[in-house]
């Protein structure tokens, strides 16, 4: 399907037009009006409108992992409060390093890659810079910094727009339909617990996700990247940026939660909608997305308008695609594996929120329910409910090979 990358959609009302880019030799400084930073510890965004076309370069640094933009002498106007750091961004400094230049500095709290550097021109004069940055891993950003020039202060500032590769690009090969599966929880977010033994949530969600991975990379055509391969934390961000960073057609996030009500058992299938379903699909939503706060993140607010551009966004380009990916998975179910009353329910899980991939969460079962604890540990039943999963993947995937044409 038809890929687009939307992370963030800024919007700004311009302020005039400040005239026209004279020669390099006499210009007057570059005035930077409007600035905002946005993110969260996955990906980030910087975006500065300026009075004319600026040119620029960009350099990594580590120790810690920077970002230095150089731009020409530039007179930075915004206020300080639109660029605070937030999310991925620790820290961000800008001014003039020297006759004729500016600089940016953009410092993050975790290695990262330029995904996206680029100047758009303004409808009503002036031009808008964009910088994206995602996170990335260590021995891939350290790669960034030995093959990059060395940083000079008289470095020439040339680039007036660069599109960046995907920073999983050179490292992933991808040869057929890739699934994303995603064990809930982890490290020191234990998910729920079980009444019975004990059993943690994270530990069942990982053990379900190895072996469904394992099952579909059996299968021709199909391939498996596990967000998480073993008792580690990821945000609910991180885990969906890493899907977009492998180029993931699937997500498919497994959990196995707990209700006050120990009688409800059998499997849910959940897709994204900023309205629940029903009161135990808001529970569940408002429950899960509580990952980020335990580990001390907090979740990222972007404007409402923002907000509400990316929902109608997401609904429009990936909706019906997980909507039919779960039917399925329901359809795949019945009369195998048991369901909850209204299988198929959809509420706002953050994990769900990728604009580009079809998503869907799938509640194996509840540990709150004693059957269902013993069921979830029962290799043979693990096994059964995969294969159904695994057909319903199949299933999904056949309309895709005969638009193609293979």
């Amino acid at each position: 399907m038809a890929r687009f990358l939307i992370f963030l959609l800024v919007l700004f009302v311009p302020l005039s037009a400040f005239g026209s880019q004279s020669d390099a030799a006499d210009a007057s400084p570059l005035i930077a009006y409007n600035g905002l930073l946005v993110g969260d510890d996955a990906r980030a965004r910087l975006v500065i409108d300026f009075d004319r076309k600026p040119a620029f370069n960009y350099h990594y640094m580590s120790n810690p992992a920077r970002l230095i933009l150089t731009l020409p002498s530039t007179s930075f106007s915004f206020s300080a409060d639109s660029v605070e750091p937030r999310g991925m961004i620790s820290d961000i400094r800008y001014g003039t390093t020297g006759p004729g230049q500016s600089r940016v500095i953009l410092t993050a709290t975790q290695p990262f890659q330029l995904t996206l550097a680029e100047t758009r021109e303004n409808e009503a004069g002036g031009a808008r810079l964009v910088i994206d940055l995602a996170m990335t891993d260590a021995a891939r950003f350290q790669k960034l910094i030995a093959d990059q020039a060395p940083l000079r202060d008289d470095q020439a500032i040339a680039l007036s727009s660069k599109t960046i590769s995907n920073p999983a690009d050179a490292d992933v090969e991808k040869d057929g339909f890739l699934v994303a599966v995603d064990a809930g929880h982890g490290g020191i977010d234990t998910g729920a617990i079980g009444e019975d033994s004990k059993t943690l949530e994270k530990d069942i969600t990982l053990e379900f996700a190895r072996t469904f991975a394992k099952k579909l990379e059996e299968q021709p055509g199909l391939d498996a990247y596990l967000t998480r391969d073993s008792d580690v934390y990821l945000s609910l961000s991180q885990r969906v940026e890493l899907a977009r960073q492998h180029d993931a057609d699937l997500f498919i996030s497994l959990h196995a939660d707990s209700l006050s009500q120990p009688d409800i058992s059998g499997a849910t299938v959940y897709t994204l909608s900023d309205k629940a379903s029903d009161r135990l699909a808001a529970a569940l939503a408002r429950r899960e997305n509580l990952s980020n706060k335990i580990a001390g993140l907090e979740t990222a607010t972007e404007p409402e308008e923002v907000t509400d551009i990316l929902l109608d966004l997401t609904r429009r380009e990936t909706q019906s695609f997980s909507i039919n990916l779960a039917d399925r998975v329901v359809e795949s179910f019945k009369g195998q594996i048991g369901l909850i009353n209204n299988p198929h329910r959809y509420a706002g899980f953050m994990v769900l929120r990728a604009p580009d991939i079809p998503s869907i969460l799938l509640e194996i079962g509840f540990l709150s329910n004693p059957q269902d604890e013993a069921r979830m540990q029962d290799p043979a039943w693990r096994d059964k409910l995969i294969e159904r999963l695994v057909d319903a993947v199949k299933a999904y995937h056949k309309p895709t090979i005969a638009d193609a044409g293979e």
